[in-house]
């Protein structure tokens, strides 16, 4: 059995239903899938396990993809990232959007990656599928061992 840790934001629940695919995939594979929501309202902690995150991509402003865009909704989540020793632990990021956005589909999660220096492992639409969910979890189990 293994134990997999995510923590991950989510505005609209589209970031936690995707979580809740991923969790009920790991169950059925005999493996524990712990997540944590991170907010407004979440207070910093230092991790101590590796984890991977998940954000969505929520952006104001300009065309996506030049320096006038803004990611809103998901700085919490980055300001925890960012918090002590804490992108240590990080093992990747999966990310979420809408591809009607064209270039800005995922763009949040590619720059997460960028910043902290990790591989971007994933990319799904809205919610997520049930197979998008399975993907994932093949890719993210490996990362934790077995």
């Amino acid at each position: 059995m293994t134990k997999i840790n995510v923590l991950y934001t989510s505005t609209e629940g589209n970031t936690q239903s995707f979580v809740e695919k991923l969790q009920v995939v790991a169950e059925k594979n005999g493996d524990i899938l712990e997540a944590r929501m991170i907010g407004d309202e979440t207070e910093y902690a230092n991790e101590t396990e590796p984890y991977v995150a998940v954000v969505p991509t929520y952006l104001t402003g300009g065309t996506g993809i030049g320096p006038e865009v803004t990611e809103i909704f998901t700085s919490a989540l980055g300001d925890y990232l960012s918090f002590g020793r804490n992108n240590q632990y990080l093992k990747g990021i999966i990310g979420s959007g809408n591809r009607n956005f064209n270039v800005q589909f995922n763009l949040t999660a590619l720059r997460y990656a960028d910043k902290f220096n990790v591989p971007m492992l994933f990319a799904f639409e809205l919610r997520g599928s049930i197979f998008d969910a399975e993907k994932a979890y093949n890719l993210i189990k490996p990362l934790f061992g077995e």
